[in-house]
């Protein structure tokens, strides 16, 4: 049975934060790779009030038998009381960077 792709997308403030999350998921295999993308510009609605941020965006890719350790993860690290961690699966992509992506993944 092959295991399903995933592409995470997890949005962080601007610092060392981004970096470090990408660093953590890579070196404790809940990730193969983390593109850290930005500045991007966040506009939404918290504390009541419309916010318009800066902030820098993780594509993170991994499977989805890891998602589960890799949200945890996130979490704990994150320094936003409700972290943005949003998983999409991928259908369509090089099998040999699909295949890297699982073998990675699923190293002890």
């Amino acid at each position: 049975m092959e295991n399903q792709q995933l592409v995470v997308f997890v949005t962080a403030p601007p610092g060392d934060l981004p970096a470090q999350l990408a660093h953590a998921l890579v070196a404790e295999g809940l990730a193969a790779c983390v593109n850290i993308v930005g500045p991007i510009r966040s506009v939404y609605y918290w504390d009541s009030a419309v916010q318009d941020e800066q902030e820098l965006l993780l594509v993170i890719k991994t499977t989805a038998d890891r998602y589960q350790s890799l949200e945890t993860r996130v979490r704990e690290l994150h320094s936003y009381e409700v972290a943005e961690v949003i998983a999409l699966k991928i259908e369509h992509g090089a099998p040999d960077y699909l295949a890297w992506v699982t073998d990675r993944c699923h190293r002890s």
